[in-house]
Parts: C-alpha cells; sequence; structure tokens
C-alpha cells in the first residue's frame, strides 16, 4: 500500500476513534482474545458494545434509581433479574457455540461457570419476593 493511503487512512482513524488503552492480567486478556477468535469477533468491536452498552445502562440507572417505596424496589429487582437472564442467554450462546475441540478448554468452563454462576443469582433473587 502506498505511502498516500497509509497516511489518509492514519488521518481518518485519527478523526473518527480514540484509542483507549486497557490494561487487565495476562489470564483475562488471553481468555478474552480466545473467546472472541471462538465466536469470530473482533476484541476491539467486543469492547466498544461493552462501553457502549454500560454507558447506556449507566446512565438509564442514574435518571431511574428512586428505590423509595417497595414497589419500586420490586420493579427495579425485576428488571436485574431480566437484564441477568438476557446475560446468561448470551453467555449460553457464546458456551454453545464454542467448537467442539476447545469444549473442556479454559474458555469453554469459564463461559460454562459464568452461566452456572448467573443461574444462581437469579434463582437468589427470584426469592427475594
Amino acid at each position: 500500500m502506498g505511502n498516500a493511503a497509509t497516511q489518509t487512512k492514519q488521518r481518518w482513524n485519527d478523526k473518527n476513534y480514540t484509542q483507549v488503552k486497557v490494561s487487565v492480567k495476562p489470564d483475562i486478556a488471553s481468555a478474552f482474545k480466545e473467546a472472541c477468535t471462538a465466536t469470530n469477533v473482533s476484541m476491539a468491536s467486543e469492547l466498544s458494545k461493552f462501553m457502549a452498552e454500560y454507558s447506556n445502562f449507566a446512565a438509564s440507572s442514574k435518571a431511574s434509581f428512586d428505590l423509595s417505596t417497595r414497589q419500586k424496589r420490586r420493579t427495579a429487582l425485576k428488571a436485574l433479574v431480566l437484564q441477568l437472564e438476557q446475560l446468561m442467554a448470551a453467555e449460553q450462546r457464546c458456551r454453545d457455540n464454542i467448537p467442539s475441540n476447545l469444549q473442556g478448554s479454559v474458555v469453554y468452563d469459564t463461559a460454562d461457570q459464568y452461566v452456572s454462576s448467573l443461574e444462581e443469582a437469579i434463582e437468589l433473587l427470584n426469592g427475594i419476593y
């Protein structure tokens, strides 16, 4: 690729993207990279999705976090359980799409543990009210 094309792409990237540096433990980075490779998605796109979802969640939680009555607390709990169920379903899909040659690997076992933990959390929260 020519130098002019490279410079043009660099200017476009500089204008349209912000680089975010994240430091994580090596095992987390490795597991995330393996999961992204196994599901055929880019690490950057998954981190971008997480950042957008978290930002939306934080903004909506901040705006509507009135727990002054029992009914509001129950409604908030039901919303939380629904989000956990959606998260568990997504994690189950991810786990179920791991190729058979990776089943029993760290990636598969981690996904399986997430599903089990989320299932337990949902059961506990449903038992509160």
